[in-house]
């Protein structure tokens, strides 16, 4: 009987030790840049999870999302206007194709919850393809890209096509990744000071070639970059790296099998 007290005592500290966990789990800075595997439900709901953390202490994030298109910003604006805006209404005003929209519609659901500014960050494809005919400067972007980052977007896009992009192609194409990460980088710049919440891709938000990259040096200080990995994925390029399960899917080089 007289251990009870003690039993209870110590379940007490290690809840609370468990919550002292959560709360360092989550992100204390200002800016948060937080990556997907874009197909992992179970990645999602992880995200989603910090998302909510962050809103549960009464921060009040802009939420820049890869899925919006940044060229529709106008026609999201109206959307947000009307106090019964959905996420329905949201996808209908910015969405962009190819999305599983699912996946998505929690973020929506809760910046529309809490009344957050939405805003579009996808470059999309057409202007990404005018970069890469006419280069970045032409189209208001920095030029001055790193050896180092173009080289590693370049071979990125290799990977990702499965080896059946050539290399002048590849390098073309990079140029299109850099200008989608400068104007996601703008876009959490000018909403910095009251607290930015970007949801991209892994790619987007890795430390050596992505949005940080491109931030201020003051801005990247208050920031933090977040990945969320598979097993089999070594990229450590992250401020925080969250592991995740295999997700099952089917192999994305299949599609290239016998081509070119």
């Amino acid at each position: 009987m007289r251990r009870r007290p003690l039993i209870a005592g110590a379940l007490g500290f290690a809840l609370a030790a468990c919550a002292g966990q959560r709360q360092r789990a989550v992100p204390q800075a200002p800016v948060v840049l937080l990556g997907e595997v874009h197909d992992h439900p179970a990645g999602h709901a992880r995200r989603l999870e910090l998302m909510r953390a962050l809103l549960a202490q009464g921060r009040r994030p802009a939420v820049i999302m890869e899925q919006l298109d940044a060229s529709r910003q106008q026609a999201l604006d109206r959307v947000l206007a009307e106090r019964t805006a959905d996420a329905g209404a949201v996808i209908a005003a910015a969405g962009t194709a190819g999305w599983d929209w699912p996946l998505y519609r929690p973020y929506l659901d809760e910046a529309l919850a809490h009344r957050l500014p939405l805003i579009g960050a996808n470059l999309a494809r057409a202007a990404a393809r005018e970069v890469m005919r006419d280069g970045l400067a032409a189209h208001g972007f920095d030029a001055a890209v790193p050896d180092d980052v173009l080289a590693r977007q370049t071979q990125q896009i290799e990977t990702g096509h499965c080896g059946k992009v050539d290399r002048a192609m590849a390098a073309s194409m990079a140029l299109g990744q850099v200008a989608r990460d400068q104007l996601m980088a703008r876009l959490v710049e000018s909403r910095a000071s009251g607290g930015a919440l970007l949801l991209a891709g892994n790619g987007h938000v890795r430390t050596d070639i992505g949005v940080p990259r491109w931030l201020s040096p003051a801005t990247r200080r208050i920031s933090v970059a977040i990945g969320f990995v598979e097993p089999g994925d070594d990229v450590i390029a992250y401020d925080r790296r969250i592991e995740l399960p295999a997700h099952p899917r089917p192999d994305p080089c299949a599609a290239f099998a016998g081509a070119g």
